[in-house]
């Protein structure tokens, strides 16, 4: 499968660029997985990001949206450098994160065993309790550009009740635009930067990331 994904810092600094995918609003909020998680490698996404996946065929909107969201969402409660999970992690994930649909482990090394970054290893951080994977992970959708406006002759939705059209994407670079602007996200999730992970990281023994 192929998969094109956007991650676009806080302050700006985009990383990767794609065309715009046809936008619907049924499916907006359904779950998704980013194909990122189906990689053994992949230690898991920073808060201070947002992440567009478009083409994804797990949504019926095409576009699975990461939306200031820390951690692996397969993996609530993350693990040790050594692929060690907290005591008290319930299962799948008893034994430490795994991708998705199997029992292979997120080990934070490709097949030769080259470590993705050799000082955290197998580190995969626990989600942050007030942006859990259920508020800041789902399919989504374009629903206006960089101006707000939905009038340009680009294929945008229209958010259904209980999501707002937020800004999330302000430039990709090199003249393609087909990503920027607005998505629909849920309401009450905007992202602060200045609170950061205020309630603390998901914890085993509060089973309230579960």
């Amino acid at each position: 499968m192929t998969r094109a994904i956007v991650a676009v810092m806080l302050m700006g600094g985009l990383l990767v660029s794609v065309s715009a995918p046809g936008c619907a609003d049924q499916g907006v909020g359904d779950p998704c997985t980013p194909e990122q998680e189906f990689d053994q490698s992949f230690l898991g996404f920073d808060e201070k990001e947002v992440n567009v996946e478009s083409k994804s065929f797990q949504c019926r909107t095409r576009l699975c949206l990461v939306n200031h969201f820390r951690g692996r969402v397969s993996c609530p409660y993350g693990q040790s450098s050594d692929g060690v999970p907290p005591p008290g992690t319930p299962a799948p994930n008893d034994t430490g994160c795994t991708i998705p649909g199997s029992t292979a482990k997120v080990t934070g090394a490709d097949d030769k065993g080259n470590f993705s970054d050799p000082r955290k290893k197998a580190t995969v951080p626990a989600q942050c309790s007030d942006r859990k994977a259920s508020q800041a992970v789902y399919c989504s959708c374009r629903c206006a550009n960089t101006e707000g406006r939905d009038d340009d002759g680009a294929n945008y939705c229209k958010c259904p009740d209980g999501f707002v059209c937020a800004q999330l994407v302000t430039s990709i670079g090199q003249g393609n635009e087909g990503l920027t602007g607005g998505y629909c996200i849920k309401e009450r999730t905007e992202y602060d930067a200045t609170l950061g992970c205020q309630q603390g990281d998901c914890d085993p023994a509060a089973r309230k990331c579960d």
